[in-house]
Order: structure tokens, then sequence, then C-alpha cells
């Protein structure tokens, strides 16, 4: 298992080299010992040719080439070794080097603030210069097993401001042979017979100030296979073993590296924080997906509000790794509430509404998440939960929904001041139907600080504060 002090939430650049390494070794005894021998010394190999002049790195979208084995010698030359590492941002192609007819027409759209990342791809030199020999050709009649693979080389390495090309060069070096040793380690622990499982880098952030680590795990093994070295991973960095931090689902997702299903993730980072006289944040602490009105071709415009926000709280189970199962569908949430007997079967497929007692309840059934039920007679009384809620997100950290009426929500966070009283909450609403734009979300106050004033004052409201599970 590879570690690295990178950190994305400190200042300096991000140097990020992923590439494919091949691993081909042909074994001649189904011993295991030798076996093992054969694959070391492969590995072996492929640490000597990271280690090769051949060796190179590319700086993607940019025409920036490395030789980091040559003296970090680079090109363009205005790139020399004692460049500084930062200085490789502006040879890098970005979304802002529009034609300036564009930028003119259109206004900058938002995006959550992320750390300078630098993404480099691991490549080796085919052909060297110099006279071309003569091929030959021999042939040797043997029966062989050949074994056959692409390592997923991932590393990461944090610089500041003050580092040069060669230094980054020297400790991605470093990191890349490290990580050579790390997949030996896992490959051999975990293979089976002459069957290879591919290792596999992750990253992950840890609070501060761990910081950015990696971790290699064998692909294919499940998370439910992987608790002891999960264990061994809290007890290194001083974890608490009440919460996951190291499972696939709580891998580090770079700012550049797009989400497949689309969904727009953690809104509410773009936007600027209510000021409460002697007033503090509580947020939700980790990634959950926005889920609204229309998405998924599914037309909910009306009903499914409380489908959504029960969405999203299942979108941050997940995406925390406390849960492998997808966000339920729509007919799925109504299934569970038959299956319990809390609906008839004729609920399936319907357009009826759900309030927060149901959410309990799919929590529950599908996910095995307890929930707490927080009644409030009126809306006027909410402006008094701020301690409540405060607490809850400072405890547990997961969405809160909330109905009343005919209109459910999902709480994101308050800001609440103790010694006035003062309190904001930060709403994300299931209600919107457009598309997953984050300018129009945040500008519009589809997910924004709303005051006292947003519930209605005479209407009573039921809270569904989900549980964090205590897992690793």
């Amino acid at each position: 298992m590879v570690v690295s002090d990178s950190d994305p939430s400190e200042s300096g650049t991000i140097f990020r080299v992923k590439g494919p390494l091949e691993f081909k070794c042909q074994l001649d005894s189904t011993d295991a010992s030798l076996m093992h021998k054969v694959i070391s010394r492969t590995f072996e190999t492929l640490r000597s040719q990271v280690k090769s002049d051949s060796f190179v790195l590319t700086v993607c979208e940019s025409p920036v080439i490395i030789w980091p084995n040559r003296g970090a010698y680079a090109t363009p030359e205005e790139i020399t070794p004692d460049t500084l590492c930062e200085d490789i941002q502006q040879w890098i192609k970005t979304d802002e080097q529009e034609s300036t007819s564009k930028k003119s027409a259109k206004k900058k759209s938002k995006k959550i603030s992320a750390a300078n990342v630098i993404n480099l791809r691991l490549m080796m030199e085919v052909t060297r210069p110099g006279p071309l020999s003569a091929p030959t050709l021999n042939r040797t009649v043997q029966k062989l097993q050949l074994l056959c693979t692409t390592l997923p080389m991932d590393c990461v390495v944090r610089t500041t401001c003050s580092d040069t090309i060669r230094v980054a060069c020297e400790r991605l070096l470093e990191e890349l042979t490290h990580q050579l040793y790390e997949m030996e380690k896992v490959t051999l622990q975990h293979m089976k017979g002459t069957a290879l499982l591919v290792p596999e880098p992750l990253h992950f952030l840890l609070p501060e100030p761990k910081g950015l680590v990696t971790v290699v795990y064998p692909a294919g093994v499940p998370d439910s296979q992987l608790e002891t070295h999960r264990k061994e991973l809290h007890q290194r960095f001083e974890l608490p073993e009440d919460r996951p931090y190291f499972r696939r689902a709580n891998a580090y997702h770079f700012p550049n590296e797009a989400y497949k299903d689309g969904y727009l993730r953690n809104p509410h980072l773009v936007l600027t924080h209510p000021t409460l006289e002697n007033g503090k944040l509580y947020l939700v602490q980790g990634i959950y997906s926005y889920h609204h009105y229309m998405q998924d071709r599914m037309d909910d415009n009306g009903w499914g509000c409380a489908y959504r926000s029960l969405q999203t709280i299942c979108s941050w189970f997940q995406q925390q790794g406390y849960v492998e199962r997808p966000v339920p569908t729509h007919k799925e949430i109504q299934q569970a509430l038959v299956d319990i007997g809390d609906k008839q079967a004729s609920f399936v497929g319907s357009r009826q509404w759900i309030g927060s007692i149901e959410v309990q309840a799919v929590l529950d059934q599908l996910l095995g998440v307890t929930s707490k039920i927080m009644f409030v007679s009126q809306g006027s009384e909410l402006a008094s939960k701020g301690r409540e809620l405060a607490n809850h997100f400072l405890t547990e950290g997961t969405p809160v929904m909330i109905g009343g009426g005919v209109l459910a929500h999902t709480i994101l966070g308050v800001a609440w001041s103790e010694t006035t009283g003062q309190i904001r909450y930060l709403i994300l609403d299931p209600h919107y139907t457009g598309a997953e734009d984050l300018q129009v979300i945040t500008d519009k106050g589809w997910c924004g600080w709303k005051g006292p004033d947003f519930w209605d004052q005479t209407a009573y409201y039921n809270l569904c504060l989900p549980q964090r599970p205590k897992s690793i």
C-alpha cells in the first residue's frame, strides 16, 4: 500500500502521473515459489524501465515533454530543469483559452474550486536515434505459459511554489518505483494459481493534517474481503474505526475528471456563506449528488420531491462508502414501502407523494440506515431548532430531508449563532426541473441559503435525520 503526502487542500501544485505499464512474464513451472520469483523479476524489470533514459512524461493538453532520467531535460527549450513547477500551467491549454469572440459571448460559468492539478502521461520511447541494425530471427520451440496484464500506474505528488521540475521528477520517480513495489506485494499476496489480479491504485483524502494518500488494492476483490487491510490503514493513520475512509467509494475525485452518471456533486461549495454575529457553519460532511425533478427520464414534476430528496440522501451513503447499492429509483422506493407493509401493491408505479416517515422507512429497508424524526408543529418553530440541527451536522453530517404540507426539501447545513439565535438554512431544492447547470442552480437559489421565512410559518414539518452507521 503506497502512501503519499500530497494534499489537495494545501497551496502548491499537484503532479499526477497516469499510464499503463505492460506486465509480461513467461512461466515454465507451476511451482508457487518459482512463479513468485519470476513475477518479482518482472516487476524489477519494470522498475528498471522507470529509471531508464527512455522513460518519458508528457504533460496532458500541452506540448511539454519531460525526460526525468536525463536530468529532467524537457521540450520546448524554454523549459529547463530549474523551471518552477507552477510555471508548467501556462503551457496547458484550458477552457479559458477560447477565442475572444466566444469569451465575450458567454458568461464565465461557475466552477467548484479545486486544487491546481497538472496531469502527466507515462510513456516509453520505443526507438532511439542511431544507425539501424539488420534484423535477426531466432526460433525456439518450448511450452510456456505467458502471463500478461496492464498495470494502471497512478501516482501523485504535491509540490510547493518553490519546487522545480527537477525536484518534482525526483519525487515522481520515487513514487512510481514505490508503487511498483506495492503492486508486486498485492499481486503475490492475491495470486490464485496462475491467475493474476490487477493491482489497482486509489487515492483517498484523509482529515487534516494527513492529506491525500494512495493505496493499492487488488482489482476484483470486493471491499467486504479487504476489511483487515482497512483496519491496518486506520491504525497506521490513527483514524477512528467508526466510519469508512478507505472503501473504494471514498476514493478522491480529481477536479478534471467528469462524473460518468451526469449528476452534479456538492453544488453548495460555490456559495458564499452568510455572515451572522458570532455565527458558525455546520455543513453536510462528504459528497452527495443533486437529485431533482425530471431527471432519469422520469416526469415526477409535482409529486416526486420527497423521492428526489431521498435519492440525494442515498447518494450520500453510497459515495461515503457505507453502501454499495445504486441510488434507488422511484419504483424501487415504492416497492420497498410495499414490502414492509406500509403501502398496498397498487402504490408501485403510482404518482403518490411520500413524506419524512416513508423516507425513514425506505432508508432502513434498503440501506439498513436508521434515522431520527424531528416533529415541528408549525414552521415558525424551525427558527428555534438551530442547536439540534447544528449538532446533527457536526456529529452525523448527513443530508436532512424536511417535509411539510405538499413540499419536501433537503437541508445541507445551517449557519447558527448560539448567542443571538439567528439561523440560516442551506437548502437543496428538489423541485428544480432544468439541466445540470451549476450557474443557474446557484444563481436562481435552487441551492442556496434561506432564512426562517422560507418555511410556511403555520404548516407542520417532519424532519428525517439519517444516522451515520459505525463501520470501516
